[in-house]
């Protein structure tokens, strides 16, 4: 009972984050971009453009466009997103017929910056539920299922084309504040999806191994994992074994983390890597300065 109570909590959770995506992004939409004829990329952008040709309803032209990419993702997805997805961009659709905001403001770079602001925190925090309100992204999960193509480039390929199309039909100008608007979109939905914390792997390999493990405890105070390793070749006994240090740090903590390392053992073998999700375990500074001094010295003191 209490797992079907927790599951009906964490529905009504996801649903609820849902509405306030589509809050956002019509807010994107019908404060900054429709009122001053801007464009965003994906599905949503075509039916800014058509709206902008044919005097049909915007909110009409987005469902109606929006039907094939879900029947495309109904073979692609699972059928729960695709139910997610059709509430999702029905409730858009109703939000942007509804809504009426006052015009904020009429300079172009603003209308850009914000309308991407607003519009890339909607689909982000629609996407972290498992929906989606652009059925761009469904048409590029298809494409790379089918035939290989990152979803990245199958997107960036769609909306090259929509761009191309909007410079032609209506004006250079508007295609290229669009495509600024696109970007920032962008740039919002990643950020909402993978967090605002920008986090970096990094292993390292050293024969003062202890004395690093020590040091990135006390100084940064960031977990790490050992694992046992030897090194691959049989020269002058190097053929030994060693620790391979492997710890997730902030992006911002790199630069320090190198210092940390190169006063140790200057010839330490480091290997970056960027981490796109993290989940469990300890990521940020869970010690503080008196608890990390007393873990390195027992460290010190007690090596593995």
């Amino acid at each position: 009972m209490d797992s079907k109570k927790s599951k009906i909590i964490k529905s009504l959770s996801e649903y609820a984050q849902i509405a306030i995506g589509i809050l956002l992004a019509s807010i994107g939409l019908k404060a900054f971009l429709l009122p001053n004829r801007f464009l965003d990329g994906g599905v949503t952008g075509i039916a800014l453009l058509i709206s902008r040709l044919v005097d049909i309803n915007i909110s009409l032209i987005l469902v109606v466009l929006s039907i094939p990419f879900l029947i495309i993702g109904y073979f692609t997805v699972s059928r729960r997103i695709i139910l997610k997805s059709i509430i999702s961009i029905i409730g858009l659709a109703l939000f942007i017929h509804f809504e009426n905001f006052e015009i904020i403001t009429e300079d172009k770079f603003l209308i850009s910056i914000f309308g991407g602001l607003f519009l890339g925190a909607g689909i982000g925090i629609a996407i972290r539920n498992g929906s989606v309100l652009d059925g761009s992204e469904i048409l590029g999960v298809f494409i790379n299922d089918r035939f290989g193509i990152s979803i990245g480039k199958v997107i960036l390929l769609f909306n090259v084309i929509l761009f191309t199309i909007t410079a032609f039909v209506i004006s250079k100008e508007i295609a290229m504040y669009s495509i600024l608007t696109y970007i920032v979109t962008a740039k919002v939905t990643d950020m909402v999806i993978e967090g605002f914390e920008d986090f970096i792997g990094v292993s390292i390999v050293s024969k003062d191994y202890e004395k690093i493990k020590v040091a990135i405890i006390k100084e940064l105070g960031a977990g790490m994992t050992i694992y046992k390793g030897k090194k691959g070749f049989v020269n002058k006994n190097e053929n030994e074994e060693l620790d391979i240090i492997h710890t997730i740090i902030n992006r911002i903590d790199i630069k320090k983390m190198y210092r940390i390392i190169s006063n140790i053992d200057d010839d330490a073998f480091i290997v970056e890597f960027d981490v796109n999700n993290v989940k469990g375990g300890v990521l940020r500074r869970y010690l503080d300065r008196k608890k990390g001094e007393k873990l390195a010295n027992f460290l010190s003191q007690n090596p593995f």
